[in-house]
């Protein structure tokens, strides 16, 4: 069995510590909130006292702590409030993928309050390096993201907003286009006008206005009427 295939997920309760043993990967996407199913994630079925030594957690201690000797329900709780042992590359790939994770968002989800435009991924990532962010590997990346353009913005102009783009859609294309825009935004209104066009009011997050209403021009051809407005 190689070693490198699996890391060490524990938690300590009321003194006694319990782990399992976890691909790191699907364990960190697990937190992250993505569906991953167990399965994917556990290395062996066990819940241990000690894995280096291959000490088992007694049935007892295992009801005393969780309530239950249910592994899944066990190993679920391990990996929502425990801690991953990590190595030191391991531990660098991920803080760097959990960044990026962090960085997109802001990308996606926040403007120059003065323009209502996106900011761009590279001047974000100036700003959190000129600040000197730290990530946390343990937190989600929404939260972080959140907390990180509070501090971005003492710097430099940028909000969180979202963006509601009215575009009216030529009748010839109309149908067509409808089904695809509720894919990419949340239609938050729709109406079939005199002529046949439809005019649809479509919110998405404010950094990623440029992207759908490119998609929705692309769709129609160029032909779209567009509007777009910031709130938030």
């Amino acid at each position: 069995m190689s070693r490198k295939s699996y890391v060490v997920a524990w938690i300590e309760i009321k003194g006694e510590r319990f782990e399992v043993l976890v691909r790191p990967e699907q364990a960190f996407r697990y937190r992250e909130g993505e569906k991953v199913d167990l399965g994917e994630i556990l290395w062996t079925d066990t819940i241990y006292k000690d894995s280096r030594k291959g000490l088992k957690a007694s049935p007892e201690s295992l009801r005393k702590a969780f309530g239950t000797e249910d592994v899944r329900v066990i190993a679920e709780r391990i990996l929502k409030e425990g801690r991953i042992q990590l190595t030191e590359e391991e531990r660098r790939r991920l803080l760097e993928a959990k960044r990026r994770k962090i960085i997109t968002y802001i990308v996606r989800n926040a403007v120059d309050p003065k323009t209502g435009m996106p900011i761009p991924e590279s001047r974000i990532e100036a700003a959190m390096e000129e600040l000197g962010v730290s990530i946390d590997l343990y937190r989600d990346a929404e939260s972080q993201a959140l907390e990180i353009v509070s501090k971005l913005s003492r710097i430099m102009p940028i909000k969180i907003a979202r963006a509601l783009i009215e575009a009216v859609i030529p009748p010839d294309i109309a149908g067509r286009v409808v089904s695809e825009v509720k894919r990419i935004g949340d239609v938050r209104r729709s109406e079939w006008l005199k002529d046949g066009s439809l005019k649809l009011e479509v919110e998405v997050p404010a950094g990623a206005q440029i992207d759908v209403i490119n998609r929705i021009q692309g769709l129609a051809k160029g032909r779209a009427s567009v509007n777009v407005k910031v709130v938030g």
